[in-house]
């Protein structure tokens, strides 16, 4: 059986300071729970095969949908549906939990400088 640890997301937030780079702090059924901060506008994108979980701890989080915006406080979240196009906007810096599958590209069908294809572990 694997060691059982507790994980202090705001602890694991303090550890870095780097904005739009996810960091995976947990892996259960081949998902990543990953934490990253926000600020300023990300990429159009969309996850071909993914839903993805945003779930903000701390400030604001706006996910601009083609036809709407989803504006999210601490405390709540959305699930983005795979194929659907968004771009997250954090005014202010924003704290926030991913919920998705092992492997998902944070800039989904895109490839360039913002993406991360192997995350760090924290």
């Amino acid at each position: 059986m694997a060691e059982l640890q507790k994980i202090n997301i705001g602890d694991k937030l303090s550890s870095f300071s780097e904005h739009w780079s996810p960091k995976v702090v947990a892996e259960l059924n081949g998902q990543h729970i990953k934490v990253v901060k926000l600020l300023g506008e990300f990429d159009w994108h969309f996850h071909e095969h993914e839903d993805e979980l945003f779930w903000v701890i701390k400030g604001h989080l706006e996910v601009h949908l083609r036809d709407d915006v989803i504006k999210l406080n601490a405390g709540e979240m959305c699930v983005i549906p795979r194929g659907t196009d968004h771009k997250p906007i954090a005014h202010q810096e924003c704290h926030v939990v991913l919920f998705e599958p092992a492997g998902t590209l944070n800039t989904g069908n895109l490839t360039n400088d913002r993406t991360v294809a192997d995350p760090d572990t924290i």
